[in-house]
């Protein structure tokens, strides 16, 4: 499952999108609405976690743009707002939940989870792609009956490819969708997991390849058996 986090404090979105990558989803987090925006305009997520005091658009002002352009993608607002007007806005204004702040981790996992059943994006547990499956619930990549483990990395890089084969992507890209805006990681560990991820599949035979496209990036590409 993958989840748009937008909190403009970064410790705290460092803080979500741990606990979230250790639930096993795939997590995006920006600090500000009009990040969050282009996010949403970009990608497919399942559910949508907003703050509502951020830098450029509120989170609000995010929700109407999501419902007014016929995005149907369940919306969490986590905000520190707790008044019961503050909430009515929010549902109001097409909000599927609120969670005040503070709140306990393991309340924030049950309703993202409870949401993300309900998304209209919901994938499979199991993607697949040439002879190779991605199962989400185990973190590996199999062919027949040969399997292999997955980093959370890993599972990550090869989901994004799995779900937009043979569309390129480039190595910032790839670096900001699965590495984040505030990673304090070098461009290096793209192409590092990348070389994991090509090595794995070929421990299993797979008939799928990531292809390097000079100068432009990456594709996934199926090729002969």
């Amino acid at each position: 499952m993958r989840i748009l986090i937008a909190e403009d404090e970064v410790a705290t979105a460092k803080a979500l999108k741990l606990l979230m990558e250790k639930a096993m989803y795939s997590v995006d987090i920006v600090h500000n609405g009009d990040a969050a925006w282009d996010y949403i305009q970009d990608g497919s997520y399942e559910v949508i976690v907003l703050d509502i005091m951020m830098p450029g658009k509120s989170g609000l002002e995010v929700l109407s743009l999501i419902r007014q352009n016929g995005i149907r993608t369940p919306v969490l607002l986590l905000t520190s707002k707790a008044e019961i007007e503050d909430r009515v806005a929010g549902l109001e204004a097409g909000a599927d939940d609120y969670l005040p702040k503070p709140f306990a981790t393991s309340e924030l996992i049950a309703r993202v989870k409870a949401l993300g059943r309900r998304s209209e994006n919901y994938n499979d547990s199991v993607q697949s792609i040439g002879n190779i499956i991605l199962d989400s619930n185990k973190y590996e990549i199999s062919v027949g009956k040969k399997s292999i483990k997955l980093t959370n990395k890993e599972f990550q890089l090869i989901e994004l490819f799995i779900l937009h084969p043979g569309q390129v992507f480039s190595t910032e890209h790839l670096m900001e969708k699965i590495w984040g805006y505030d990673t304090e990681s070098d461009v290096d560990v793209v192409w590092t997991t990348i070389g994991y991820v090509r090595k794995k599949l070929r421990q299993i035979k797979a008939n799928v390849e990531i292809k390097t496209m000079r100068g432009i990036g990456y594709a996934l590409e199926v090729t002969s058996c």
